[in-house]
């Protein structure tokens, strides 16, 4: 029975991955699909507000559990249909649940093992097991607002470590509000674009929003770095005193 509980997250979860790749529904998650079905799409939310935000958000955190690739054009789509603040809300929520799922996959299945190899080894998965260990919410505050760090390896060493729940999801969740709301920014502006232009190039959609984009990159360079030197000085503070 105790072997039941633990490896039931892996299997829900691999059951998962399986279902979505094996209909296909991976080939969705594309701007092809916003553009085939955006007006059908924007349809359904103006008549069913409440069902269909409920709907993208609970899709939202099975792709996101289900570690399938190209979920940002959900979140892109989350804006497209609810505007910036509601989808980039609602998908920072939805993201946070799809993280704790595979937080209880580490938890669970893969903790005894990752845990030995993570104490044996000095690579990245070790590095990320020490952070999270060591200081929870500010390790994953600004590993989320990183958007190039990997999001599961995150999920899964604190779930390795059995961090603390309430720390872990409150960081994620603010750590990922900034970005999805500028996800969110960039599908808002994509319904006037989409109408001036069907079939839009790189090149457009890029100069049309070049400035959430650059926010985007100011995340996952310059902000970590700010918050760093904020961490440093306040732990020489702390030695100072005493």
């Amino acid at each position: 029975m105790n072997r039941i509980k633990r490896y039931l997250p892996l299997a829900i979860l691999l059951a998962a991955i399986a279902l979505i790749f094996g209909m296909g529904w991976n080939r969705y998650l594309s701007l092809d699909t916003l553009r085939e079905h955006g007006t059908a799409f924007q349809a359904l939310a103006d008549e069913h507000y409440l069902l269909t935000l409920l709907a993208l958000m609970l899709l939202f955190a099975l792709l996101t559990a289900s570690v399938v690739p190209g979920v940002v054009f959900i979140t892109v789509t989350a804006g497209y249909l609810f505007g910036p603040w509601v989808g980039g809300v609602a998908t920072a929520f939805a993201a946070t649940i799809g993280a704790l799922a595979v937080y209880y996959v580490g938890r669970t299945a893969l903790g005894e093992s990752l845990r030995r190899r993570a104490a044996a080894d000095t690579g990245l998965l070790s590095k990320v097991c020490e952070g999270v260990d060591r200081n929870t919410f500010w390790y994953v505050l600004v590993a989320r607002l990183v958007v190039s760090v990997p999001f599961h390896l995150i999920n899964v060493a604190a779930g390795v470590m059995s961090a603390p729940l309430r720390p872990y999801m409150i960081a994620t969740f603010i750590g990922l509000l900034p970005a999805h709301i500028i996800y969110c920014w960039i599908g808002s502006g994509l319904n006037e674009i989409l109408v001036r232009d069907p079939d839009p190039d790189l090149q457009s959609l890029f100069a049309e929003f070049m400035w959430p984009l650059l926010g985007v990159a100011f995340l996952s360079m310059l902000l970590p770095l700010g918050l760093k030197l904020v961490q440093n000085r306040r732990g020489r503070h702390g030695a100072d005193a005493a």
